[in-house]
């Protein structure tokens, strides 16, 4: 499914996927609450990901991860 985010146009399963994988691997080390509402953050850092050419999911989630926790974890 393709959604127009702005000028891009975006493949949502692929941003769904990543932030699957990464939310899920970030809940269970405590870097993200148990909530039902999705990260901002995490979102943000896939979608820039996709803008800078990456299209693999698990390459997507791993990049995410790595940002994410040098960005917003102590």
């Amino acid at each position: 499914m393709l959604r127009d985010h702005g000028m891009q146009v975006m493949n949502v399963e692929l941003v769904s996927d990543a932030y699957a994988i990464a939310s899920n691997y970030l809940r269970l080390t405590g870097a993200l609450p148990e909530t039902i509402t999705p990260d901002d953050r995490l979102i943000d850092i896939i979608v820039q990901l996709i803008h800078r050419g990456e299209f693999n999911k698990l390459r997507l989630a791993n990049k995410a991860i790595s940002a994410f926790e040098m960005a917003f974890t102590v």
